[in-house]
C-alpha cells in the first residue's frame, strides 16, 4: 500500500471548492488513493477530438497523426459519451479537450454535454485566438471548467515566429484576463527545450505569466512530429534538477512535479492517457505507441494493459520522451523504443505489438 498522501493547504482548498460545485467528481477523485493501490489507472482522459487548427506550430506533435479527408471518430458525439461513460465507471474524473484548436469544433458544445460536466472535470486546450470575453462566458456556460492556454515567449516577436502567426501573443495574453474574469480556471503551457530552461528569457516568461495570477505548465521539448528526430533540445538529469528549483521561486510545474499528495513521476499512463481522433490510446500525448483502440474494445482492457507495462504506471522518474542520453543524444527509451521501432513505421501511432516485446510487461 502507499503511504497517505497529504495535500497542501492550496490543494486542499481547491478540493473543497471541487466538492461543493462537482461532488460526483469529488467522489470519485477522493477514491483515486484506492485506485492507485489497487494497481488502477486514475488518468487525466486527454482526447484529441480533430485536427483542425488555425495555427500551423513549429513544433508540432501531432503532424503525423494527421489523417485529410477523413472524418474523426472522436467528434462524433455517440462515440465521445460511449467512452465517457466507460471512463465514469471506472472511476476516472478528469477530462481534457483538445486537438487541433478546439475553439473551432464546430460541435464543441455538444462534445462537452456528452462527456458529462456532472460527472467530469473539463479542460480545454487552446492557442488563445479566438478566447474573447463573449467565447470565454460560454465556455463557462456550457460545462467547461478550466482552459490552458498556449504561450511561448516573453515576447510577443518570439512567441508568433515559434506558433507561425502573427498577432497570436496578443490574442493569448487577451485570453488569460478573458478566461479568469468568466471564472474559468487558468494555467499558461508553454514548451522548454534545455537552451530555454536556462534562458533570462524563460525567467522573464515566469515573471510575466505569475504576474497575471497564473500558474505555468512546462512541457518539454520532444522529438516527434514535425521535431522529430531533433535531438539538441533533449533533457538532461541537470535539466530536471534546475526545474525543481525554478520551482521554488515561481509558481510553474512539469508533469513531474509532486502534486495532490502524489510523488513526482512520469504520469504516462496512470496520469494521462491521450486518444487520438481514430480511437488509439496513447500513454502520453507525444508517445505515438497505441496501447488499443476504444472502438474495438473497451477502455478499462486498454488501461490494464498499459499499467501492466514497466514503463508506465508511475514506475518512472524522467520525461521518457524528452530525456537525453549519456553522449547528448536520446535517452534510453527514445533510442530504443521510438527511434528504432516507432520512426521507422509509416504510419502513426504505432501498435503496442510493434513497439513491445514480453520483457516489458510486468
Amino acid at each position: 500500500m502507499t503511504k497517505k498522501r497529504i495535500l497542501t493547504p492550496e490543494e486542499q482548498k481547491k478540493r473543497e471548492g471541487l466538492m461543493a460545485l462537482k461532488p460526483r467528481v469529488y467522489e470519485k477523485i477522493q477514491n483515486f488513493e484506492k485506485m492507485v493501490d489497487g494497481g488502477k489507472s486514475v488518468a487525466i482522459v486527454r482526447v484529441e477530438h480533430s485536427y483542425q487548427c488555425n495555427f500551423s506550430c513549429e513544433h508540432c506533435c501531432i503532424t503525423e497523426l494527421r489523417q485529410p479527408g477523413i472524418k474523426p471518430a472522436m467528434m462524433d458525439p455517440e462515440n465521445i459519451k460511449n467512452l465517457a461513460d466507460q471512463a465514469d465507471a471506472y472511476g476516472l474524473a478528469r477530462w481534457v479537450i483538445t486537438g487541433g484548436e478546439p475553439l473551432i469544433f464546430e460541435n464543441l458544445d455538444e462534445m462537452v454535454k456528452a462527456i458529462g460536466p456532472e460527472r467530469f472535470y473539463i479542460s480545454s486546450d487552446t492557442n488563445g485566438w479566438f478566447l474573447d470575453d463573449e467565447k470565454a462566458k460560454h465556455l463557462k456556460e456550457i460545462g467547461i471548467d478550466k482552459v490552458q492556454i498556449s504561450i511561448d515567449g516573453v515576447s510577443p516577436a518570439v512567441h508568433d515566429e515559434f506558433r507561425r502567426k502573427i498577432g497570436s501573443h496578443e490574442r493569448a495574453m487577451r485570453a488569460i484576463d478573458a478566461a479568469k474574469n468568466a471564472g474559468l480556471a487558468v494555467i499558461v503551457q508553454t514548451v522548454a527545450t534545455s537552451q530555454r530552461l536556462r534562458s533570462k528569457e524563460f525567467k522573464d516568461f515566469l515573471k510575466l505569466i505569475n504576474s497575471k495570477g497564473v500558474e505555468v505548465y512546462v512541457s518539454f521539448g520532444k522529438p516527434v512530429g514535425a521535431w522529430k528526430g531533433e535531438f539538441g533540445g533533449l533533457i538532461t538529469k541537470a535539466n530536471l534538477e534546475y526545474m525543481k528549483e525554478l520551482e521554488k521561486k515561481y509558481k510553474v510545474f512539469t508533469h513531474l512535479t509532486p502534486s495532490y499528495g502524489n510523488e513526482g513521476s512520469c504520469i504516462a499512463g496512470c496520469g494521462m492517457v491521450s486518444i487520438t481522433a481514430g480511437g488509439e490510446v496513447t500513454p502520453c500525448p507525444y508517445m505515438h505507441i497505441s496501447m488499443g483502440n476504444v472502438l474495438n474494445e473497451p477502455l478499462e482492457t486498454i488501461l490494464k494493459r498499459t499499467m501492466s507495462n514497466k514503463h508506465f504506471g508511475g514506475r518512472v522518474n524522467v520525461c521518457m520522451m524528452a530525456e537525453a542520453g549519456e553522449n547528448g543524444g536520446p535517452g534510453e527509451f527514445l533510442e530504443k523504443y521510438i527511434v528504432r521501432r516507432v520512426y521507422p513505421e509509416e504510419k502513426m501511432p504505432v501498435s503496442h505489438k510493434k513497439v513491445f516485446t514480453k520483457e516489458d510487461y510486468i
